[in-house]
Protein backbone atom coordinates (compact mmCIF):
# COMPACT_ATOMS: atom_id res chain seq x y z
CA UNK A 1 0.00 0.00 0.00
CA UNK A 2 1.14 3.78 -0.71
CA UNK A 3 0.29 7.01 1.43
CA UNK A 4 -2.40 9.44 0.52
CA UNK A 5 0.25 11.58 -0.54
CA UNK A 6 1.96 9.47 -2.71
CA UNK A 7 -0.95 8.07 -4.53
CA UNK A 8 -2.06 11.80 -5.15
CA UNK A 9 1.45 12.76 -6.53
CA UNK A 10 1.09 9.73 -8.58
CA UNK A 11 -2.48 11.12 -9.73
CA UNK A 12 -1.17 14.50 -10.87
CA UNK A 13 1.39 12.64 -12.94
CA UNK A 14 -1.24 10.96 -15.17
CA UNK A 15 -2.95 14.44 -15.22
CA UNK A 16 -3.08 16.78 -17.96
CA UNK A 17 -3.85 20.43 -18.43
CA UNK A 18 -7.13 20.58 -20.49
CA UNK A 19 -6.56 23.09 -23.42
CA UNK A 20 -8.64 26.47 -23.57
CA UNK A 21 -11.24 27.93 -25.33
CA UNK A 22 -12.92 31.86 -25.26
CA UNK A 23 -16.29 32.40 -24.73
CA UNK A 24 -18.76 35.11 -24.01
CA UNK A 25 -18.28 36.94 -20.69
CA UNK A 26 -21.98 36.46 -19.76
CA UNK A 27 -21.34 32.84 -19.73
CA UNK A 28 -17.94 32.86 -18.08
CA UNK A 29 -19.19 32.51 -14.56
CA UNK A 30 -18.02 29.16 -12.34
CA UNK A 31 -14.91 28.60 -15.59
CA UNK A 32 -11.56 28.95 -14.54
CA UNK A 33 -10.03 32.43 -16.35
CA UNK A 34 -7.04 30.89 -18.52
CA UNK A 35 -5.25 33.92 -19.89
CA UNK A 36 -4.94 37.44 -17.51
CA UNK A 37 -7.05 40.25 -19.18
CA UNK A 38 -6.78 43.98 -18.76
CA UNK A 39 -9.10 46.82 -18.31
CA UNK A 40 -9.23 48.71 -21.24
CA UNK A 41 -10.46 52.17 -19.63
CA UNK A 42 -10.43 53.37 -16.18
CA UNK A 43 -13.01 52.96 -13.50
CA UNK A 44 -14.96 55.70 -13.58
CA UNK A 45 -13.53 57.30 -16.78
CA UNK A 46 -14.39 60.37 -15.21
CA UNK A 47 -14.21 62.36 -11.25
CA UNK A 48 -18.22 61.03 -10.04
CA UNK A 49 -20.27 62.29 -7.93
CA UNK A 50 -20.67 60.23 -4.98
CA UNK A 51 -23.74 61.32 -3.90
CA UNK A 52 -26.70 63.34 -4.38
CA UNK A 53 -26.10 67.12 -3.52
CA UNK A 54 -24.57 70.10 -5.35
CA UNK A 55 -20.82 70.72 -6.77
CA UNK A 56 -19.16 73.32 -5.73
CA UNK A 57 -15.63 74.83 -5.99
CA UNK A 58 -13.21 73.40 -3.26
CA UNK A 59 -12.22 76.55 -1.78
CA UNK A 60 -14.85 77.96 0.67
CA UNK A 61 -16.91 75.11 1.56
CA UNK A 62 -18.22 75.85 5.10
CA UNK A 63 -21.24 76.41 6.84
CA UNK A 64 -22.49 79.97 5.77
CA UNK A 65 -21.46 79.93 2.29
CA UNK A 66 -24.02 80.76 -0.15
CA UNK A 67 -24.42 79.84 -4.13
CA UNK A 68 -26.09 80.06 -7.40
CA UNK A 69 -27.35 77.11 -8.76
CA UNK A 70 -26.36 77.59 -12.50
CA UNK A 71 -27.33 74.32 -13.77
CA UNK A 72 -27.59 70.18 -13.38
CA UNK A 73 -25.56 67.04 -13.89
CA UNK A 74 -27.70 63.36 -13.52
CA UNK A 75 -25.43 60.02 -15.05
CA UNK A 76 -25.43 60.39 -18.49
CA UNK A 77 -25.87 63.66 -18.40
CA UNK A 78 -22.65 66.04 -17.93
CA UNK A 79 -22.77 69.93 -17.14
CA UNK A 80 -21.65 71.72 -20.28
CA UNK A 81 -19.29 74.38 -18.64
CA UNK A 82 -17.03 75.43 -16.13
CA UNK A 83 -18.48 76.68 -12.68
CA UNK A 84 -16.81 79.55 -10.84
CA UNK A 85 -16.35 80.76 -6.78
CA UNK A 86 -20.12 81.29 -5.55
CA UNK A 87 -22.08 78.84 -8.31
CA UNK A 88 -23.19 75.47 -8.05
CA UNK A 89 -24.39 72.76 -10.05
CA UNK A 90 -26.90 69.94 -8.47
CA UNK A 91 -25.91 66.84 -9.12
CA UNK A 92 -26.73 62.86 -8.75
CA UNK A 93 -25.06 60.31 -7.70
CA UNK A 94 -23.08 59.04 -10.56
CA UNK A 95 -22.45 62.25 -12.63
CA UNK A 96 -19.72 63.65 -14.01
CA UNK A 97 -18.00 66.33 -11.27
CA UNK A 98 -18.56 69.87 -13.41
CA UNK A 99 -14.86 71.57 -14.67
CA UNK A 100 -13.93 73.80 -11.81
CA UNK A 101 -15.74 71.92 -9.06
CA UNK A 102 -14.17 69.51 -6.35
CA UNK A 103 -16.49 69.35 -3.66
CA UNK A 104 -19.93 67.91 -3.76
CA UNK A 105 -22.33 69.21 -0.70
CA UNK A 106 -25.20 66.18 -0.01
CA UNK A 107 -28.45 67.61 -0.74
CA UNK A 108 -28.77 67.17 3.05
CA UNK A 109 -26.95 69.96 4.25
CA UNK A 110 -27.99 72.38 2.19
CA UNK A 111 -30.91 75.17 2.93
CA UNK A 112 -32.62 76.09 -1.00
CA UNK A 113 -34.26 78.83 -1.56
CA UNK A 114 -35.06 79.54 -5.21
CA UNK A 115 -31.80 78.82 -6.98
CA UNK A 116 -29.81 80.14 -4.37
CA UNK A 117 -28.40 77.53 -1.95
CA UNK A 118 -26.49 77.42 1.58
CA UNK A 119 -24.31 75.63 3.36
CA UNK A 120 -25.86 74.31 6.93
CA UNK A 121 -24.08 73.19 10.48
CA UNK A 122 -24.78 69.87 9.76
CA UNK A 123 -21.49 69.77 6.96
CA UNK A 124 -20.11 66.61 6.72
CA UNK A 125 -16.38 65.88 5.96
CA UNK A 126 -15.24 64.58 3.07
CA UNK A 127 -15.40 66.20 -1.00
CA UNK A 128 -17.87 63.25 -1.72
CA UNK A 129 -15.97 62.81 -5.11
CA UNK A 130 -15.00 59.74 -6.56
CA UNK A 131 -11.67 60.33 -8.36
CA UNK A 132 -10.91 58.90 -11.94
CA UNK A 133 -9.58 55.71 -12.00
CA UNK A 134 -10.04 55.25 -8.36
CA UNK A 135 -11.53 51.75 -8.85
CA UNK A 136 -9.22 50.38 -11.80
CA UNK A 137 -7.03 52.17 -14.36
CA UNK A 138 -6.47 51.17 -17.94
CA UNK A 139 -4.27 48.33 -18.05
CA UNK A 140 -4.43 46.92 -14.44
CA UNK A 141 -5.08 43.15 -14.83
CA UNK A 142 -7.10 40.26 -13.60
CA UNK A 143 -4.49 37.72 -13.18
CA UNK A 144 -4.56 33.54 -14.34
CA UNK A 145 -5.26 31.34 -13.46
CA UNK A 146 -8.89 31.91 -11.24
CA UNK A 147 -12.00 30.86 -10.51
CA UNK A 148 -14.42 32.98 -11.38
CA UNK A 149 -17.13 34.38 -9.76
CA UNK A 150 -19.99 36.61 -10.08
CA UNK A 151 -18.05 39.71 -8.79
CA UNK A 152 -15.00 39.27 -11.14
CA UNK A 153 -17.98 38.95 -14.23
CA UNK A 154 -18.99 42.28 -12.37
CA UNK A 155 -15.58 43.64 -12.83
CA UNK A 156 -14.12 42.55 -15.71
CA UNK A 157 -18.13 43.83 -17.63
CA UNK A 158 -16.65 47.29 -16.00
CA UNK A 159 -13.46 46.68 -17.62
CA UNK A 160 -15.42 46.63 -20.81
CA UNK A 161 -13.86 42.55 -21.59
CA UNK A 162 -16.82 40.99 -23.68
CA UNK A 163 -14.85 38.07 -23.93
CA UNK A 164 -12.11 35.64 -22.06
CA UNK A 165 -10.42 32.11 -22.59
CA UNK A 166 -10.63 29.98 -19.90
CA UNK A 167 -9.84 26.25 -19.65
CA UNK A 168 -12.00 23.86 -21.42
CA UNK A 169 -14.28 22.04 -18.64
CA UNK A 170 -13.04 18.65 -18.09
CA UNK A 171 -15.16 15.86 -20.01
CA UNK A 172 -15.95 13.22 -16.91
CA UNK A 173 -17.41 9.91 -17.67
CA UNK A 174 -18.66 8.01 -14.59
CA UNK A 175 -19.63 4.23 -15.12
CA UNK A 176 -21.12 2.07 -11.73
CA UNK A 177 -20.50 -1.48 -11.91
CA UNK A 178 -21.80 -4.32 -10.49
CA UNK A 179 -25.20 -6.65 -11.06
CA UNK A 180 -26.47 -5.61 -8.05
CA UNK A 181 -27.28 -1.92 -8.77
CA UNK A 182 -30.38 -0.70 -10.53
CA UNK A 183 -31.37 2.89 -11.02
CA UNK A 184 -32.63 5.35 -8.75
CA UNK A 185 -36.76 5.11 -9.76
CA UNK A 186 -36.47 1.17 -10.89
CA UNK A 187 -37.95 -1.78 -9.06
CA UNK A 188 -34.91 -3.50 -7.38
CA UNK A 189 -34.98 -7.19 -7.43
CA UNK A 190 -34.53 -9.43 -3.94
CA UNK A 191 -30.75 -8.85 -4.24
CA UNK A 192 -30.43 -5.68 -5.73
CA UNK A 193 -29.89 -2.02 -4.15
CA UNK A 194 -30.14 1.55 -5.84
CA UNK A 195 -27.16 2.65 -7.71
CA UNK A 196 -26.05 6.25 -5.54
CA UNK A 197 -22.35 6.34 -5.49
CA UNK A 198 -22.72 7.85 -9.20
CA UNK A 199 -25.40 10.55 -8.84
CA UNK A 200 -23.66 11.90 -5.76
CA UNK A 201 -20.26 11.53 -7.55
CA UNK A 202 -22.06 13.27 -10.85
CA UNK A 203 -22.99 16.30 -8.33
CA UNK A 204 -19.81 16.54 -6.95
CA UNK A 205 -17.98 17.25 -10.11
CA UNK A 206 -20.25 19.29 -12.03
CA UNK A 207 -19.98 21.70 -9.06
CA UNK A 208 -16.09 21.23 -9.74
CA UNK A 209 -16.94 22.65 -13.15
CA UNK A 210 -16.81 19.82 -15.26
CA UNK A 211 -19.10 18.27 -17.71
CA UNK A 212 -20.11 15.07 -16.37
CA UNK A 213 -21.99 12.01 -17.41
CA UNK A 214 -23.23 8.77 -16.29
CA UNK A 215 -22.84 5.45 -18.62
CA UNK A 216 -24.67 2.70 -17.97
CA UNK A 217 -24.53 0.50 -15.10
CA UNK A 218 -21.89 -2.35 -16.32
CA UNK A 219 -22.60 -5.94 -15.33
CA UNK A 220 -20.20 -8.21 -13.98
CA UNK A 221 -19.42 -9.46 -16.93
CA UNK A 222 -15.88 -8.76 -19.13
CA UNK A 223 -18.58 -8.19 -22.41
CA UNK A 224 -20.71 -5.12 -20.43
CA UNK A 225 -17.59 -3.97 -18.76
CA UNK A 226 -15.78 -3.50 -22.31
CA UNK A 227 -19.10 -2.15 -23.92
CA UNK A 228 -19.34 0.24 -20.92
CA UNK A 229 -15.34 1.18 -21.30
CA UNK A 230 -15.95 2.17 -25.12
CA UNK A 231 -18.60 4.22 -24.30
CA UNK A 232 -15.79 6.36 -22.90
CA UNK A 233 -13.75 6.79 -25.41
CA UNK A 234 -14.03 10.94 -25.92
CA UNK A 235 -13.86 11.41 -22.32
CA UNK A 236 -10.70 13.20 -20.22
CA UNK A 237 -11.28 11.13 -17.21
CA UNK A 238 -12.94 8.05 -16.68
CA UNK A 239 -14.37 7.29 -13.22
CA UNK A 240 -14.99 3.33 -12.10
CA UNK A 241 -17.45 2.82 -9.04
CA UNK A 242 -16.81 -0.72 -7.72
CA UNK A 243 -15.19 -3.99 -9.07
CA UNK A 244 -11.83 -2.41 -7.73
CA UNK A 245 -10.96 -4.95 -5.22
CA UNK A 246 -9.38 -8.46 -5.63
CA UNK A 247 -13.23 -10.56 -5.80
CA UNK A 248 -13.88 -13.14 -8.10
CA UNK A 249 -16.87 -10.29 -9.22
CA UNK A 250 -14.20 -7.66 -9.31
CA UNK A 251 -13.10 -7.60 -13.15
CA UNK A 252 -12.66 -4.00 -13.54
CA UNK A 253 -9.22 -3.94 -13.33
CA UNK A 254 -8.85 -7.11 -15.16
CA UNK A 255 -11.14 -5.33 -18.26
CA UNK A 256 -9.31 -2.12 -18.18
CA UNK A 257 -5.58 -3.98 -18.72
CA UNK A 258 -7.18 -5.96 -21.25
CA UNK A 259 -7.70 -2.84 -23.13
CA UNK A 260 -4.53 -1.72 -22.79
CA UNK A 261 -4.92 0.12 -19.60
CA UNK A 262 -1.45 0.89 -17.56
CA UNK A 263 -1.81 0.57 -14.00
CA UNK A 264 0.10 3.45 -11.57
CA UNK A 265 -1.09 2.16 -8.15
CA UNK A 266 -3.95 -0.38 -6.67
CA UNK A 267 -4.39 0.17 -2.91
CA UNK A 268 -3.48 3.15 -0.56
CA UNK A 269 -3.51 3.00 3.17
CA UNK A 270 -6.29 5.06 4.23
CA UNK A 271 -10.03 4.26 5.24
CA UNK A 272 -12.45 4.46 3.86
CA UNK A 273 -11.25 3.79 0.27
CA UNK A 274 -8.62 1.30 0.56
CA UNK A 275 -9.13 -0.52 -3.14
CA UNK A 276 -8.39 2.77 -5.61
CA UNK A 277 -6.77 2.19 -8.48
CA UNK A 278 -5.35 4.74 -11.62
CA UNK A 279 -3.85 4.57 -14.91
CA UNK A 280 -3.91 5.08 -18.44
CA UNK A 281 -6.42 4.05 -20.68
CA UNK A 282 -4.93 3.05 -24.90
CA UNK A 283 -6.64 6.71 -25.54
CA UNK A 284 -4.62 9.21 -23.66
CA UNK A 285 -7.35 9.05 -21.05
CA UNK A 286 -7.22 9.07 -17.73
CA UNK A 287 -8.89 6.49 -15.15
CA UNK A 288 -9.33 6.24 -11.83
CA UNK A 289 -11.13 3.25 -10.44
CA UNK A 290 -13.36 4.28 -6.87
CA UNK A 291 -14.08 1.25 -4.59
CA UNK A 292 -17.68 0.55 -4.41
CA UNK A 293 -19.02 0.95 -0.90
CA UNK A 294 -20.62 4.09 -0.78
CA UNK A 295 -18.80 6.61 1.81
CA UNK A 296 -15.38 5.19 0.88
CA UNK A 297 -16.34 6.37 -3.02
CA UNK A 298 -17.53 9.81 -2.09
CA UNK A 299 -14.50 10.02 0.14
CA UNK A 300 -12.26 8.95 -2.24
CA UNK A 301 -14.07 11.67 -4.41
CA UNK A 302 -13.21 14.51 -2.18
CA UNK A 303 -9.41 13.23 -1.49
CA UNK A 304 -8.33 12.18 -4.59
CA UNK A 305 -10.83 13.39 -7.93
CA UNK A 306 -11.24 16.94 -6.84
CA UNK A 307 -7.39 17.27 -6.84
CA UNK A 308 -7.18 16.00 -9.61
CA UNK A 309 -10.14 18.40 -11.72
CA UNK A 310 -8.48 21.44 -9.79
CA UNK A 311 -5.08 20.30 -11.73
CA UNK A 312 -7.07 19.48 -15.22
CA UNK A 313 -8.44 23.32 -14.78
CA UNK A 314 -5.12 24.81 -14.15
CA UNK A 315 -5.77 25.55 -10.64
CA UNK A 316 -2.41 23.91 -9.04
CA UNK A 317 -1.70 20.03 -8.25
CA UNK A 318 -1.84 20.61 -4.66
CA UNK A 319 -4.34 18.34 -2.11
CA UNK A 320 -7.25 19.85 -1.04
CA UNK A 321 -7.11 21.98 1.80
CA UNK A 322 -8.09 21.45 5.29
CA UNK A 323 -8.87 23.72 8.19
CA UNK A 324 -8.63 23.00 12.23
CA UNK A 325 -10.91 22.80 14.62
CA UNK A 326 -10.74 21.73 18.29
CA UNK A 327 -12.14 18.56 19.63
CA UNK A 328 -15.46 18.32 21.23
CA UNK A 329 -14.65 15.27 22.95
CA UNK A 330 -11.43 12.95 23.01
CA UNK A 331 -10.36 11.15 20.13
CA UNK A 332 -8.73 7.34 20.21
CA UNK A 333 -5.61 6.72 18.85
CA UNK A 334 -5.53 5.71 15.18
CA UNK A 335 -4.16 2.28 12.89
CA UNK A 336 -1.47 2.69 10.21
CA UNK A 337 -4.26 4.08 7.83
CA UNK A 338 -5.17 7.58 7.22
CA UNK A 339 -8.74 7.89 8.29
CA UNK A 340 -11.15 10.45 7.00
CA UNK A 341 -13.77 10.28 9.74
CA UNK A 342 -17.50 11.47 9.31
CA UNK A 343 -17.92 14.82 11.56
CA UNK A 344 -19.56 17.97 12.54
CA UNK A 345 -17.97 21.17 12.91
CA UNK A 346 -20.22 24.19 15.08
CA UNK A 347 -18.38 27.53 16.13
CA UNK A 348 -14.80 25.87 15.35
CA UNK A 349 -15.66 22.50 17.33
CA UNK A 350 -15.10 19.39 15.53
CA UNK A 351 -17.40 15.97 17.06
CA UNK A 352 -17.55 12.73 14.77
CA UNK A 353 -19.84 10.80 14.34
CA UNK A 354 -20.04 7.17 16.47
CA UNK A 355 -20.69 4.94 13.41
CA UNK A 356 -18.18 5.54 10.98
CA UNK A 357 -19.04 2.25 8.43
CA UNK A 358 -18.05 3.37 5.33
CA UNK A 359 -21.53 2.03 4.14
CA UNK A 360 -24.10 4.30 5.80
CA UNK A 361 -24.89 7.72 3.70
CA UNK A 362 -27.18 9.69 6.37
CA UNK A 363 -24.28 10.11 8.17
CA UNK A 364 -22.15 11.02 5.28
CA UNK A 365 -25.31 13.43 4.51
CA UNK A 366 -25.33 14.80 8.21
CA UNK A 367 -21.72 15.41 8.04
CA UNK A 368 -19.91 18.55 6.63
CA UNK A 369 -16.77 17.70 7.94
CA UNK A 370 -13.91 14.74 7.27
CA UNK A 371 -11.63 14.56 10.57
CA UNK A 372 -8.24 13.50 9.13
CA UNK A 373 -6.34 11.09 11.23
CA UNK A 374 -2.64 10.36 10.28
CA UNK A 375 -1.67 6.73 10.74
CA UNK A 376 -0.65 5.98 13.39
CA UNK A 377 -1.77 9.45 15.53
CA UNK A 378 -1.51 9.11 19.26
CA UNK A 379 -4.49 9.73 21.51
CA UNK A 380 -6.04 13.25 21.76
CA UNK A 381 -7.89 14.85 24.60
CA UNK A 382 -10.89 17.43 24.21
CA UNK A 383 -10.04 20.56 22.93
CA UNK A 384 -7.02 19.33 20.96
CA UNK A 385 -6.25 21.23 17.52
CA UNK A 386 -6.81 18.53 14.54
CA UNK A 387 -7.03 18.93 10.87
CA UNK A 388 -10.25 18.10 8.71
CA UNK A 389 -11.46 18.35 4.90
CA UNK A 390 -14.81 20.83 4.78
CA UNK A 391 -17.53 18.39 2.86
Amino acid sequence: MISVSEALDQLFLLTKQMPTETIPLAQANGRVLAQPVAATRDQPPFSASAMDGYAVSAEGVAPGASYAVVGEAAAGHAFDGTISAGQAVRIFTGAPVPAGAGHVVIQEDIDRHGDTITITDRLGSGTNIRPAGGDFKTGQTIDAPKLLRPNDIALMAAMNIAEVTVTRRPRIAIMATGDELVMPGEAPGPDQIIASNSFGLHAMLRDAGCDVRLLPIARDTESSLQTAFSLSDDADLLITIGGASVGDHDLVGAVAASLGMHRSFYKIAMRPGKPLMAGTLTNGSMMIGLPGNPVSALVCGQVFVLPVIRAMLGLGRTASPQQTARLSHDLPSNGPRQHYMRASVENGNIRIFTNQDSSLLTILSTANALLVAPPHAEALPMGAKVQYLPI
